[in-house]
């Protein structure tokens, strides 16, 4: 007997509310003569994030193979980072999931019937005295929000909001349900792309990208000769293949495995997808073919043309529809060219981008945000805890918060009152010795930049790494080359590499963390270079190959010091090895002082670096033979 039908003794008629125990459901499903069952409690060591509060529901936590908790698990959608642990021998407990998901861990995981329930959506359940809605998640197939009302002391209810992952869009707020949950007592969010650089395109646009490559390299090339590639996970991104395969009027091949999670979802008739790579250039790859994109995308070009020989084409287009390849700021879409192979990095996304967050947030009001990623998960209140829950200050009940505040000086608690002010001590002592040393810096213009260009990116007193041999720097050379856009210069990519000890993990984030400072040196020094080719001809500059910031190009760059020095779109930022929030909070700081008074800039001497002072570190010095050799 399956944990569908058992639950028919005790439901109700079908137009009241389905009513389940899951224990005896449990007991059915194990063949047990028992009436009743004991769990141990809950550890503390629990991630706080997987457990509903007053219950037992235990939400996308399968990891635990010794001792069970519960009775009642839920599973939010069919990705592997959710269900790790299950497995046909699965016998811990009844999941509780939506109806497409249950077909897939029946017929994909081989999950035994009797231990799988769904749920249907937009209707309340009861489940152990529990109000439970599934609404959808806007994800993966079969995805959906789990809404939680549980009943406390005297009557009173807690309401919780459980996203899984999901993709907020503006049609949630109309869902019924949803709105009886505004003012929750907590909202667990997915908060995979909780960063205020997360600011990606909507799916459309996204999709539509794809689409219009995809058509347009099509009709360029022909039919069989150039092979499109889209990775894709074993359930997820089907919206691109579908709309691709539907507006450019192709078919999608697709492997068995893949194949047979298409048929679960509906898309077995052969129309949209084939196995035949015979019948289309448009091909279905596993995540990790095109390249690798943690903790930033480094291509595979040698796989790709392994691939393209052996299935007889001429050129291969790949598309790496994520989130974590998100690297443009200016340019939405990314793309990557090798000889004849062109990978293009789309940020289609099926997590909410950081303004979506905050807007689902706002929307919601609950009294609380529990991160359900990228944080310490066995401490609800960690340093990383906090931080990711920082960015919806002013959107939550914050009356919640003030309660708590309060309660703790009734008991006379002063203590977090004091380590506040002295933490608050500390920083301003950090702070001013932190502006000290910049301020030596800067005032340091005489002094040799290739020798010291580590403290622009190293705190004081750090030591560097053991320098690489010439072959080891070109190859290092090379593949952060790979993980950067086109239009980064080689002098950049020495400055990166050197200044971050060859790390070449370090290098790229330290590039995508400024960016705009890069674009904008690059913009700048070509438009005067081109001012100056047609104005003072006769008049190089050469900037040496030493120093943090350089030529775009390896040509010299001929100018004059003074139209540079008064130009007001140069800006260039120092950066250093410190942390975003504490950049962040620098940056206002100065943008603020600013605003007070344009006399503060002009008297400020050297404590603001100018351009001039800048170029004067970089010209060659005429007494040592002029200008400095490059290696390219």
């Amino acid at each position: 007997m399956s944990a569908q039908s058992a639950a028919t003794a005790t439901a109700n008629e079908r137009v009241k509310t389905l009513t389940l125990d899951s224990t005896q459901l449990y007991l059915t499903a194990l063949n047990s003569t028992t009436s009743t069952l004991s769990f141990p409690p809950i550890p503390s060591s629990f991630p706080p994030s997987n457990f509903i509060p007053h219950t037992r529901f235990l939400i996308d936590s399968f990891r635990h193979p010794f001792t069970a908790f519960s009775a009642s698990y839920f599973l939010s959608h069919f990705h592997s980072d959710q269900y790790f642990g299950l497995c046909p021998s699965w016998s811990k407990g009844i999941i509780f999931c939506s109806h497409l998901t249950s077909l897939l861990l029946i017929q994909t995981l081989k999950i035994p019937p009797r231990f799988v329930f769904a749920l249907p959506l937009n209707d309340p359940v009861l489940v152990d005295g529990c109000e439970v809605i599934l609404i959808d998640a806007n994800h993966c197939p079969g995805s959906v929000q789990l809404l939680f009302k549980v009943p406390t002391k005297n009557g009173i209810f807690e309401r919780y909001v459980h996203t899984g992952d999901f993709r907020y869009c503006n049609s949630m707020k109309l869902n019924s349900y949803l709105i009886g949950f505004v003012g929750c007592d907590a909202i667990f969010l997915d908060t995979t792309y909780c960063d205020p650089k997360c600011i990606f395109p909507s799916q459309e646009e996204s999709i539509d990208y794809v689409v219009s490559v995809v058509d347009r390299i099509g009709k360029e090339f022909g039919k069989r000769r150039v092979l499109f590639l889209i990775a894709t996970y074993v359930a997820g991104k089907e919206k691109i293949l579908v709309e691709v395969a539907r507006r450019c009027k192709t078919k999608i091949c697709v492997d068995g495995r893949k194949m047979e999670i298409l048929r679960v979802l509906g898309y077995g008739d052969g129309e949209v997808f084939t196995e035949d790579e015979s019948e289309s250039d448009v091909h279905v790859v596993g995540w990790s073919v095109l390249g690798e994109t943690w903790p930033y995308f480094r291509p595979n070009f040698v796989i790709m043309e392994e691939v393209m020989v052996e299935r007889g084409y001429e050129k291969v287009v790949g598309f790496v529809p994520t989130g974590w390849t998100y690297e443009v700021k200016r340019n939405k879409f990314a793309v990557q060219t090798k000889d004849t192979f062109e990978i293009h990095l789309v940020p289609c996304l099926e997590h909410s981008n950081y303004d979506e967050l905050k807007e689902y947030v706002k929307f919601l009001k609950p009294k609380k945000v529990i991160p359900t990623v990228a944080m310490d998960f066995e401490k609800l209140e960690s340093k990383h805890a906090d931080k990711l829950r920082k960015h919806f200050d002013g959107l939550i009940d914050e009356m919640d918060n003030k309660e708590d505040l309060l309660m703790g000086f009734h008991r006379g608690n002063c203590e977090t009152v004091e380590k506040v002010e002295r933490d608050a001590n500390e920083e301003r002592v950090m702070e001013r010795n932190k502006n000290m040393f910049e301020i030596k810096t800067v005032e340091s213009n005489d002094m040799d930049v290739s020798s010291n260009d580590v403290s622009y990116v190293h705190k004081p007193h750090s030591q560097d790494s053991t320098i690489p041999s010439e072959e080891e720097r070109e190859r290092i050379i090379e593949e952060t080359r790979d993980s950067l856009p086109r239009w980064v210069t080689r002098d950049q990519i020495l400055d990166l590499v050197g200044s971050s000890r060859w790390n070449i993990v370090e290098a790229v984030s330290n590039f995508y963390e400024h960016e705009i400072e890069f674009y904008e040196q690059v913009s700048v020094f070509r438009s005067f270079e081109s001012a100056s080719h047609a104005s003072s001809p006769k008049s190089p500059i050469s900037l040496s190959n030493s120093g943090h910031f350089r030529s775009s190009t390896d040509e010299n760059v001929n100018t004059n010091l003074s139209l540079v020095s008064k130009s007001p779109s140069l800006k260039f930022t120092r950066w250093r090895n410190i942390s975003p929030s504490k950049r962040k909070k620098n940056t206002e700081k100065r943008s603020n002082k600013k605003v007070k008074s344009n006399s503060t800039l002009k008297s400020s001497g050297s404590k603001q670096p100018t351009i001039t002072s800048f170029f004067s570190k970089l010209l060659p010095d005429d007494s040592k033979g002029g200008k400095t050799d490059r290696k390219n």
